[in-house]
């Protein structure tokens, strides 16, 4: 490689990785700092998940081609996600890696708080629809069968009344209609499809920069217990590295390459779902699900810089 590539390169990571790095750092400066309190963060993530969050996924869904290879797309990450769960209980099992939750952070991924700002930051000029069409499989898996497990007595009627409330769920059943009925397509003529796309593009701007300062707040590596953490973070690469196999292949073989490859490697890169250490008894598992799920986060940092250097 030559000098000049090699500078190429290297201001192609820049452009795309500093920018996360900066807002981690800013969002642990706030803390340290004390500039914003538990309360405002708390109040910054409610408005991502609540508002922001939704706009982005209304828009990506909205504006997807639906064909049958993109109906088949989130049943293989669906089954993908199952698969996961059941190595994640068999190999924690075999290997005496601790923690009755320890299976459960070996499935899903935290797309919404992390995922599509990635994307839109490493595929500056593919369409938020790309990396939403895999996130769907997951999305369904996560509000069924992830949380009505999770959720003891309750069930699966405790998930889907969790699910009925949420805006996510609701963008993304919204986006689905306008999309798959042809209905967004209709309306271009009009110029209503326009303004829709203006108002869930001036909503959904502030969404990556809000998360990634919300995650930097919460981060704290003096906290984290690394000696605790490293069987359940190695358990996740080695289950999610052969799942990422699977899917590739499949996508090469039986999808024809339908679903963007860097969105299903970023997907799968990712983290699992933040709320998990809500549903530990336990305080000393909540830290523990929290140690891991910091060092996760980390780790899908880290890997999206290589990313940002070879894509």
């Amino acid at each position: 490689m030559s000098g000049g590539e090699m500078m190429e390169t290297l201001i192609r990571v820049l452009e795309t990785a500093l920018p996360v790095f900066l807002t981690l750092g800013l969002g642990m400066l706030c803390r340290t700092r004390r500039l914003i309190s538990r309360e405002g963060v708390a109040a910054l993530k409610s408005v991502a998940v609540n508002i922001t969050l939704p706009a982005v996924l209304f828009s990506a869904f909205a504006t997807m081609e639906y064909t049958a290879r993109s109906v088949a797309i989130p049943l293989v990450i669906f089954a993908l996600c199952a698969l996961a769960l059941i190595l994640g209980f068999v190999l924690a099992k075999l290997l005496h890696v601790k923690g009755k939750l320890t299976p459960y952070l070996m499935t899903g991924f935290e797309a919404g708080m992390l995922g599509y700002g990635l994307f839109a930051l490493l595929f500056k000029d593919e369409a938020n629809s790309s990396f939403a069409i895999v996130d769907l499989g997951q999305v369904l898996f996560v509000f069924t069968v992830y949380k009505a497990l999770l959720s003891g007595k309750g069930g699966l009627k405790s998930a889907l009344r969790e699910a009925v409330v949420s805006p996510v769920l609701w963008a993304i059943i919204a986006g689905l209609l306008f999309g798959a009925t042809g209905l967004y397509r209709a309306l271009t003529p009009s110029g209503v499809s326009g303004v829709l796309d203006a108002i869930a593009d001036f909503v959904a701007a502030p969404t990556s920069a809000v998360i990634l300062l919300t995650i930097g707040y919460d981060l704290v590596p003096s906290e984290i217990r690394w000696r605790d953490t490293a069987a359940i973070v190695g358990l996740r690469v080695v289950i999610m590295g052969a799942l990422l196999g699977v899917a590739l292949l499949v996508n090469r073989l039986f999808l024809g390459g339908a679903v963007h490859a860097g969105a299903l490697t970023l997907l799968f890169i990712l983290p699992p779902p933040y709320v998990l250490p809500v549903f530990a008894d336990a305080e000393d598992e909540r830290a523990n699900i929290s140690s891991a799920l910091s060092v996760l986060t980390l780790l899908s940092l880290l890997i999206f810089a290589v990313m940002a250097a070879v894509i």
